[in-house]
């Protein structure tokens, strides 16, 4: 096996157990590796300190798996991490009120680089790393001997995938292909999804638990959900007995797919208000109009994809949240996220604190929104906790 030795004083962190080992730390590489194999990763002395996917062309140049010199990367390895990652998420699939759920959540669960989604009876998977790439084969066969799933559907279509020198896939892996729509039911809601062309794995399994959080405060109450998607709050809103629901998102998809949602529910579509529009845009022509709503939910995509883009995002989460406070009178709710995992907790609070300032508004945080326990942190990696959002009340 190719010996990877780090520079002095290097070893720290993989002695504390984090998943990455940047290009800067290396010493030496003996050997010739290929980008996606298991290497072996030395202190500066020459002593064992792990095992890792190795990749010359990404800034993460290891991406440790195992600190046991004794163990055997090998299938039954494999068979052993994923095993033990469905395992810990059996429950949530236990009854059929929900079938929606992340089953492999990549670094959380020592698999760096793999994410596998179950919507009922397929598999969406997306590997990110070169050495996932590698051992492909070996993790479908995982997969099905454990799941046995109709499907195993490829959504590696990711910019994480540019970074580590392999090219995007989209395609069936395994068994047959889904249907355009696939149904799935999250906490008793049924979805339609599109595992082929839906964002990221078709689903954002990630809000399940905040979607219910905050229906809980919609009975009766005018809802704008802004970035809908396939409907995700605005569907948890009419199961708790909104008025009225404007969804906006400006995909045509997402749209014609939350139309359906509100259909296979048996919601009122009366009530309903789909928009097709930039949201910035369409926030600015509810000022103009003067229209107000009880609660407004704002769940942007990634703004910050790194800690380059930091303060860009700053301001565009800032004016994102100015003009949704806009909208509120005094008792309204403020449901804000960011999915950025360079915006950590405290700098997205003084983000908002800018926006309701230059809103001219006082607002209290009520309740903190994080990611539900099949997207998991790793104590030692995290990096791996991405999703964070308030509950505002405007005072």
């Amino acid at each position: 096996m190719v010996e990877i030795k780090l520079k002095k004083g290097k070893e720290k962190a993989v002695y504390q157990r984090h998943p990455w080992v940047f290009s800067g730390a290396l010493d030496k590489v003996k050997g010739k590796p290929e980008n996606g194999d298991v290497v072996k990763v030395l202190d500066a002395q020459g002593e064992f300190l792990a095992y890792g996917y190795y990749n010359d062309q990404s800034r993460v140049a290891v991406r440790l798996l195992e600190w046991d010199e004794n163990v055997n990367i090998d299938e039954a390895w494999y068979e052993q991490k994923v095993n033990t990652a469905i395992d810990g998420r059996a429950h949530l699939l236990a009854n059929e009120a929900t079938t929606a759920c992340r089953l492999i959540f990549s670094e959380a669960d020592f698999l760096p680089g793999l994410i596998v989604d179950r919507y009922a009876d397929f598999l969406s998977v997306q590997i990110l790393s070169s050495g996932i790439e590698k051992a492909k084969e070996t993790i479908i066969k995982v997969l099905v001997k454990r799941l046995q799933p109709k499907g195993i559907f490829d959504r590696s279509d990711a910019t994480a995938r540019t970074h580590e020198g392999i090219t995007a896939e989209n395609g069936l892996l395994w068994g047959e292909n889904p249907a355009e729509f696939i149904e799935v039911k999250e906490n008793g809601i049924k979805y339609h999804i599109n595992i082929a062309e839906g964002q990221k794995s078709g689903f954002y399994c990630d809000q399940r638990d905040n979607r219910s959080i905050l229906a809980s405060y919609s009975t009766g109450k005018t809802v704008l959900d802004c970035f809908s998607y396939s409907g995700g709050f605005s569907l948890n809103a009419f199961a708790q007995g909104a008025a009225e629901v404007t969804s906006v998102d400006s995909s045509a998809l997402a749209i014609e797919t939350l139309k359906q949602n509100i259909t296979l529910n048996q919601f009122d579509a009366a009530k309903h208000i789909a928009i097709q529009s930039d949201v910035n845009k369409q926030l600015r022509q509810f000022n103009d109009e003067g229209k107000k709503f009880d609660v407004v939910v704002l769940d942007p995509p990634k703004y910050a994809p790194s800690r380059s883009a930091l303060d860009r995002a700053a301001r565009a989460y800032k004016d994102l949240n100015r003009r949704g406070l806009m909208l509120l009178e005094s008792g309204g709710l403020l449901a804000t996220f960011s999915c950025s995992g360079a915006v950590d907790i405290e700098t997205f609070k003084q983000i908002i604190a800018w926006a309701a300032l230059d809103a001219g508004k006082e607002v209290q945080i009520i309740k903190q929104f994080c990611q539900p326990e099949d997207h998991p942190v790793r104590l030692s990696f995290p990096e791996g906790e991405y999703l964070k959002g308030l509950l505002l009340r405007v005072v």
